[in-house]
């Protein structure tokens, strides 16, 4: 069986490079397609490129795996949609998570929480299959590797680009921090999301001078994660890829606060509320449980390996014959050809 990657932007790499290992270990072949040219240079010397549309032809793949909302239709293979991240609530409802733009014929949905509705969906349209499988990105949280014995907690400090949204435009929030910072016996790890304005990630990566904190310019896996104790963060949607560890998650005026988050409104407040989610308290851990258990209730480190039975379970039960037809979509097909200059039929 033969897989195609499909990677339109950087923050597809570590939900994909999980399904790459299990392709591998099955002996099936896999390439990658990657629209942007700086982003090619993120491939490792082993990874094999198609770097063009004829090359993708030839290769003819058996399924093409998306972590984004559009993929070319004219490739060969059936189309299967990983999702690019959890559906969090930064917009009401979230509509653009469940949004059907008539490429994929497979939805590998997270958890209950977006299956539900994928399932209505897919019985209303008719033209995709959902299964559930959990998602290949956070199959890192769950590996077991060699406990190292840590002192201090770990914070990690992550925030979104919206200047509204964002803790990190919040001066009184940076203060805040870097009293804690220098006061107290804790560790922190900082990250912020690449799209955040130059001059806020110049001033926060001058927290790097502290010797108990740790700048991360880009998160090329989750593996820091799994570091730290609690989350610090706003509406960023990492939120549901840390909580699903079962710890706990701190957020700064977020705008539609779950009862399983510590939601502050002031700075003042920064140094009680990490104080109380250290403690883990019980009535707080069992709304995350609860919480954990809608979104994302796979715990084995094993979803990629779900996502690829599902694709060959579809490909060996001829699952494309039984689906009605998609949409002409004339003017997203137009448009996904003017960007690859691709136009035979």
């Amino acid at each position: 069986m033969k897989f195609l990657i499909y990677i339109s932007f950087e923050y597809g790499f570590p939900i994909v490079r999980p399904l790459q290992a299990e392709i591998l270990k099955r002996g099936y072949q896999v390439a990658w397609y990657i629209e942007n040219e700086a982003s090619k240079k993120k491939l490792k010397s082993s990874e094999k490129l198609l770097k063009t549309v004829k090359e993708v032809l030839d290769f003819k793949p058996n399924a093409v795996l998306v972590a984004s909302n559009e993929v070319p239709h004219f490739f060969p293979g059936i189309k299967v949609q990983l999702f690019h991240g959890f559906s969090v609530n930064k917009r009401s409802k979230d509509k653009g998570h469940f949004r059907i733009r008539g490429f994929f014929d497979l939805y590998c949905t997270q958890g209950p929480s977006t299956t539900t509705y994928f399932k209505a969906l897919e019985k209303k349209h008719k033209h995709f299959k959902v299964v559930e499988t959990g998602w290949s990105k956070v199959d890192v949280l769950f590996h077991v590797t060699k406990n190292v014995a840590v002192s201090k907690p770990t914070i990690f400090i992550a925030s979104t680009f919206t200047e509204r949204l964002s803790l990190a435009h919040n001066s009184e929030v940076f203060d805040e921090l870097v009293k804690l910072i220098e006061n107290e016996d804790w560790n922190w790890i900082v990250n912020l999301h690449p799209k955040m304005d130059i001059t806020i990630v110049h001033k926060f990566q001058q927290l790097n001078s502290y010797r108990n904190v740790t700048y991360l310019p880009y998160l090329e896996d989750l593996e820091p994660l799994k570091q730290a104790d609690v989350m610090f963060t706003d509406t960023s949607s990492i939120i549901t890829e840390f909580i699903i560890q079962k710890k706990p998650v701190i957020t700064f005026n977020n705008n539609l606060p779950n009862d399983c988050f510590i939601n502050i409104t002031t700075a003042d407040d920064l140094k009680s509320s990490i104080e109380y989610a250290l403690k883990r308290p019980e009535e707080l851990m069992q709304k995350i449980e609860k919480f954990v258990l809608e979104e994302h209730p796979y715990f084995d480190g094993k979803s990629s390996k779900r996502v690829i039975d599902a694709v060959g379970n579809f490909i060996h039960n001829n699952e494309l014959e039984k689906l009605k037809p998609k949409p002409l979509n004339l003017i997203r097909k137009y448009k996904m050809c003017k960007k690859l200059n691709y136009f035979k039929f």
